[in-house]
């Protein structure tokens, strides 16, 4: 059961941990021409159309990206393995929105269903002008564009919790079943909550208002990255035009969200550079690529953490959810480990890098053995051991990880 949902950002993470498994998803929203394309072909190394014109992309494009973690890396340079695999984080690049498109404007009900599948979201705005890059709205105005975003997944939650509460009502009231109440009196709270103009993230909700919430899953209980798409000049030369009522709309709206001040066509410059290239420039122009930042920022959205195994043969990072135990952490490799898991062999990353490698950990006392109840925590490196089902092509008490 999902915890307690404080009355603050925390809200977003509690109302998200009703989805189950870990293969979420985080998807580029904003309206036409912001730069939404050309982020995700350069954060995935993807090549979709990113054309002048509205609705240049209307399925949405998915892939992945490699997320950057040194202490994968540090493992790959002292096991030096034979295969190595990395955590990645899933993107979707979706199309424009439009207002109205609650509604349907702009193709915008498919649209809107391709968020309903995401489980956050990068909010991109347009801060940059540029004459050759049309506009939907005919104007650079990210704070009004942001607006529209805002209302249109408000809307659409309004138009499914509205669309939802009579049939919850009959069972309710009609059918006189009691047990009914709770959710029906979430989705009233609700719908008072959007109609008053708010989003869902941001009410202050009881641990079962949140356990009923999770069974909607609202767009606007979404958690958000506010992406700010300034123009190379004014990213590289550090000014903060157009920056500062984005900041301003985001503390009132969307108090304690993360707003990330980036440049497409900058990071899309020092994309087609050679390594050493892109070094100097970095150094000469005294700036940094926010590629990173993004990417592990939208990871942690996602209530997602990772676990490590490490060898000779393979070195890997596993994404799991943020709370998993120790046998969750092993169906992930295989079922049959989590159903014969025995227990768990343990290094905390933080000990595996002070010590060195894992004869000095278990030396000192850094190398644990855990059960059934153990919450694997973030960057841990394990070695399960399990029996397996009876099977007479399977071996017993196999063991996987560690190294």
């Amino acid at each position: 059961m999902p915890p307690k949902a404080k009355k603050e950002v925390a809200d977003t993470k509690s109302v998200l941990l009703g989805r189950l498994g870990t293969s979420l998803k985080i998807g580029i929203v904003g309206l036409p021409n912001v730069g939404k394309s050309t982020f995700f072909n350069i954060l995935t190394k993807s090549e979709v159309a990113a054309e002048n014109f509205p609705f240049c992309t209307i399925d949405p494009n998915e892939s992945r990206v490699a997320i950057p973690d040194k202490r994968f890396d540090n493992l790959v340079e002292v096991c030096q393995p034979a295969k190595k695999v990395p955590a990645f984080l899933s993107v979707v690049d979706i199309a424009g929105l439009v207002k109205g498109a609650h509604e349907g404007a702009g193709l915008g009900n498919a649209f809107l269903s391709n968020i309903d599948s995401c489980d956050a979201i990068f909010h991109m705005c347009r801060i940059f002008e540029d004459e050759d890059i049309t506009h939907v709205e005919d104007s650079v105005d990210p704070v009004r564009d942001m607006e529209i975003i805002f209302n249109e997944l408000r809307l659409k939650d309004l138009v499914k919790v509205t669309k939802r509460i009579p049939d919850v009502e009959k069972v309710y009231k009609s059918g006189n079943n009691r047990s009914m109440k709770t959710e029906f009196d979430t989705l009233v709270k609700a719908k008072e909550w959007l109609e008053a103009g708010n989003q869902i993230r941001t009410g202050d909700w009881t641990e079962p208002e949140v356990e009923e919430l999770n069974r909607v899953l609202f767009l606007t209980a979404k958690p958000h990255i506010y992406l700010c798409n300034m123009s190379m000049k004014h990213y590289v030369g550090r000014k903060s035009k157009g920056v500062v009522p984005v900041k301003q709309w985001i503390d009132k709206n969307d108090p304690g969200a993360l707003m990330i001040p980036y440049s497409a066509k900058f990071e899309q410059t020092i994309y087609e550079m050679e390594e050493a290239e892109r070094a100097a420039y970095l150094v000469e122009k005294k700036t940094a690529s926010m590629l990173e930042k993004i990417i592990i920022n939208g990871f942690n959205k996602l209530n997602l953490q990772v676990f490590f195994t490490s060898g000779k043969d393979e070195v890997k990072a596993w994404t799991i959810k943020q709370g998993s135990t120790a046998p969750m952490a092993a169906g992930r490799i295989h079922t049959d480990f989590q159903k014969g898991f025995i227990m768990a062999e343990v290094m905390s990353y933080a000990d595996y890098e002070e010590e060195g490698n894992e004869a000095k950990c278990k030396a000192n006392g850094k190398y644990r053995q855990f059960g059934k109840t153990y919450i694997v925590n973030d960057g841990d490196i394990i070695f399960f051991k399990f029996n397996t089902p009876k099977d007479p092509k399977k071996k017993a008490g196999s063991v996987f990880g560690g190294g």
